[in-house]
């Protein structure tokens, strides 16, 4: 019986093995989830994503069910809310930056058609990066894409996506496949 090949990030916290065996690297075209991982990597900069992993259902849940323009509408009250929140990261900045993104979010939609139109077609053909990697050590923390779009989205006014944060994004939705060479999810895109 052959050994189960997996990403070494993920161990073996079970929340870790199911997200890293069903979600990431798979290409999603999706803009409520895409809206999801763009709140979800926002809240995870500077921490581990398991520590927003464990939160999402309380992301969920605080978030409006990842519905942007219910996000979009929040008011103060709803921020002074998300503070209150013990279900997610209670970090002024990042709850602010949520709403202004879901707000910049719409805008995109409306210029673009959708997000996902937007975000892919930085992508050559639209189509996902599959790189190969033999070890962790192999998978970059950004790249020239991640770049360009972190900087396009910084400059109509997007907050807490920075280009180790888009380059995460990318990896989570699978815009980029950086499964290990083995791994049980490489060829699974």
């Amino acid at each position: 019986m052959s050994e189960i090949i997996r990403c070494g990030w993920c161990g073996t916290d079970p929340l870790y093995v199911k997200y890293h065996d069903e979600e990431w690297g798979k290409p999603v075209y999706d803009d409520q989830t895409l809206f999801e991982f763009l709140i979800l990597e926002g809240a995870q900069a500077g921490l581990s994503w398991i520590t927003i992993l464990k939160r999402r259902e309380g992301y969920k849940a605080a978030f409006a069910g990842f519905d942007v323009q219910k996000v979009a509408a929040f008011t103060e009250a709803d921020e002074e809310r998300l503070m209150n929140d013990a279900g997610i990261i209670r970090n002024k900045l990042k709850v602010k930056a949520a709403i202004t993104n879901a707000r910049l979010f719409i805008e995109i939609q409306k210029e673009f058609g959708s997000f996902s139109d937007f975000i892919w077609g930085f992508l050559p053909d639209k189509k996902p990066i599959v790189n190969v990697v033999k070890s962790l050590t192999d998978v970059p923390a950004r790249t020239e894409i991640s770049d360009a779009i972190s900087k396009d989205m910084k400059k109509r006014g997007f907050k807490f996506f920075g280009t180790t944060i888009c380059y995460a994004h990318m990896q989570a939705t699978g815009m980029v496949n950086d499964h290990i060479e083995g791994c049980i999810s490489k060829a699974r895109k």
